[in-house]
């Protein structure tokens, strides 16, 4: 029996000396952890609340107290965590006898409260069904979107209504049964809610559907009640996807049929085998094995995710259902996950006996538990996670996650959603950084180097938020350095870009409205330096802080900017950050390649720049290069034998001291820095 407890707050306001004051974050937070002493030690569910009382989160712990704590005390490292410590005002929780408890639990308020922190479904509309209406004494097939019905059965959902539509219809090619939109079967309910059975007229005029075969006649008496129970439960066999073994029993009933000399029954029975092979052509094969699961993929971006669900049932995929969730990086990814299962296998009544993921829930043996509930299996089944790594599996996987990544596309082409996104990204920048007006032309700077050695600077260009690549630039730093400085290097950088040379220039475009610095406030100090000696003063610059993603203004002294966790000029900034990085990483390796290959070649004797072009023209990368035979390297058109064993000699003796332990400790550095740069 769950005990449940609620904590009196005070609501974030306070009395002192008849006065109210709203209370400090460090005040409230002393408070909440101060209310959380009396918390149990204890399984159950948790409900953070805002100060109007609203319900903003829903969450589960084995530990009450131990959990909740975390959030108070910041050792949850989600990135929404500050964002729901800064509204929480409240809090209550219900102790519970176990984990599984707690995990049913947690699906009922999430559903009852729909907290703003808690993963969701992007669109809340409700997905069509079809549904049994078990209720009646002959059950009706129907598409639905309705709420559920305790005295219906539902196989769902679907999230394309052609497909359950269709699916309706070859249901009753497949069973004949009756269709709720039937008039004669509405008629035929009303009459049977006043128990009348004898109002059941075997001399009535049969509907349509029971002449062409769709129905079995009940409104006309052709079909007793328990003959007819018969057909709802092989049609619910066939929904749920057990059309290997119907077939099996359909042409067992086609032979009986046939051997009773009854040709007409056999050609029925032949016409519905008919059918199921066709939707099984339909069906892509996927598995030699009578697989019975659920295979999840997921693809997400900064804020949304796209979700795809291969229903496979005897090694078939019999259906695929996609979703999109808000909050795509808001939230961990097992967050995400078990926010899915929960409302996902909540709606459905179509449990499999096996769920393939790509990384097994943190909660999986209560999930189990509790969809082995669901299934309700007479034979004893269990439902269990997958998550695996190669084979089949781990094929449906990648499969179900490239379908996801194409979900999400297709929703943002249908929604416009990366206008609409880049629209609030540049609106929400130029409330932040007080711009005079939206940012339509960003340039981001990034510096690339080993140290001192081979460095180079990007410029990447966003115009209108979207990324210009005919704009982009790249620099090789000209000042002499005997170590890495990036300071030094990104004010020679500046310097060429904004000179009265290059500012003139129409290659280089249009004075930009931002410029960010990939470095925080020492890049930007130095950045201010240059424009300074430059006379530069009307450009906007901020530097990003690559550790907590925070902007750093020349204006404000308080501190950082700090964009909103998830919000769409975050999700920019961070894009064109990254795209500045990746730029000059590549410039970076390029010239170290290059760099590399001429001073390993030049000890060569006898090959010079004609050759050299030649081997690289043959082998294509040094990487190929190094790993050459002699006789490859002899094959070589233009290169002479003799050339081509000192080639080889060079290359050998390279390759043995760059595998050795005995490397330089600069070489040792330079390589894991170079990693840690690719990271």
């Amino acid at each position: 029996m769950a005990e449940s407890s609620r904590m009196t707050q005070a609501g974030g306001v306070e009395r002192l000396g008849g006065e109210r004051r709203r209370e400090t974050l460090q005040e409230k937070i002393d408070r909440i952890k101060h209310e959380l002493e009396s918390v149990p030690a204890s399984p159950g569910v948790y409900l953070w609340k805002d100060a109007e009382g609203q319900v903003i989160y829903v969450g589960k712990a084995k530990q009450l107290r131990a959990r909740m704590r975390q959030y108070v005390s910041f050792q949850d490292d989600r990135a929404k965590i500050p964002l729901l410590v800064d509204q929480i005002d409240s809090f209550d929780y219900i102790v519970v006898e176990n984990e599984h408890e707690s995990l049913v639990l947690e699906k009922n308020l999430i559903n009852q409260h729909s907290p703003f922190f808690n993963a969701d479904f992007k669109d809340d509309k409700s997905y069509p069904f079809i549904a049994l209406t078990k209720g009646d004494v002959f059950p009706a097939i129907k598409y639905t979107r309705e709420k559920h019905r305790s005295d219906t059965r539902y196989f769902g959902p679907y999230t394309d209504s052609r497909a359950a539509r269709a699916m309706v219809d070859i249901a009753r090619k497949v069973v004949p049964l009756c269709a709720a939109s039937c008039a004669d079967w509405r008629q035929l309910k009303r009459r049977l809610e006043k128990d009348d059975l004898a109002l059941m007229n075997r001399d009535a005029r049969p509907c349509f559907d029971a002449h062409v075969g769709l129905g079995p006649g009940a409104c006309c008496g052709q079909v007793t009640p328990e003959e007819y129970a018969q057909n709802v439960r092989k049609i619910e066999r066939f929904l749920a996807g057990n059309h290997r073994e119907f077939v099996d029993e359909l042409t067992a009933e086609m032979h009986e049929a046939a051997s009773d000399l009854d040709f007409e029954r056999a050609a029925r029975v032949k016409a519905r085998i008919d059918v199921i092979e066709s939707l099984s052509d339909k069906q892509h094969a996927v598995s030699s094995r009578n697989l019975n699961a659920d295979v999840i993929g997921f693809f997400r971006e900064e804020t949304i995710a796209g979700v795809h669900v291969l229903m496979v049932r005897e090694g078939r995929i019999i259906n695929s259902n996609e979703f999109i969730l808000n909050r795509g990086k808001d939230v961990p990814d097992d967050d995400l996950l078990h926010m899915f299962l929960l409302r996902y296998y909540d709606a459905t009544t179509s449990i499999p006996h096996e769920v393939i993921v790509r990384d097994a829930p943190e909660d999986a043996l209560a999930m189990e538990s509790w969809l082995t509930e669901k299934l309700a299996s007479p034979h004893g089944a269990k439902v269990r996670f997958t998550a695996p790594r190669k084979g089949e599996k781990a094929e449906l996987v990648e499969m179900a996650e490239n379908n996801a990544k194409h979900t999400l596309m297709r929703y943002k082409v249908r929604t416009n959603y990366e206008d609409k996104r880049i629209n609030d990204a540049l609106l929400q920048l130029e409330s932040a950084l007080a711009l005079d007006a939206p940012p339509m032309r960003i340039e981001c700077f990034d510096i690339s180097t080993i140290h001192g050695s081979y460095t180079v600077a990007s410029m990447v260009v966003f115009t209108g938020g979207k990324p210009d690549k005919n704009q982009y630039r790249r620099f090789k730093i000209k000042t002499p350095l005997d170590e890495a400085n990036d300071f030094v290097s990104m004010q020679e950088v500046l310097g060429r870009r904004y000179s009265p040379e290059r500012m003139a220039d129409e290659r280089f475009g249009s004075k930009p409205d931002l410029i960010i610095l990939d470095g925080g406030k020492p890049q930007l100090t130095a950045a201010l330096k240059q424009f300074e000696e430059m006379g530069v003063n009307d450009i906007v610059l901020c530097g990003l802080a690559k550790r907590d993603e925070e902007l750093f203004v020349p204006w404000q002294d308080s501190g950082p900017v700090v964009l909103p966790s998830g919000s769409a000029s975050l999700y920019l900034v961070k894009q064109v950050r990254d795209e500045a990085h990746r730029f000059a990483i590549t410039f970076h390796r390029e010239l170290r390649g290059k760099g590399m290959t001429a001073s390993i070649l030049d000890e060569v004797p006898g090959l010079g720049p004609v050759r050299k072009k030649a081997l690289m023209k043959h082998f294509k990368s040094f990487k190929r290069l190094k790993a050459a035979t002699l006789e490859e390297l002899d094959s070589v058109p233009g290169v002479p034998h003799e050339v081509a064993c000192e080639v080889h000699r060079v290359l050998r003796q390279y390759n043995e001291e760059s595998g050795s332990s005995a490397a330089s400790p600069q070489e040792a550095t330079s390589r894991k820095a170079a990693e840690g740069s690719e990271a």
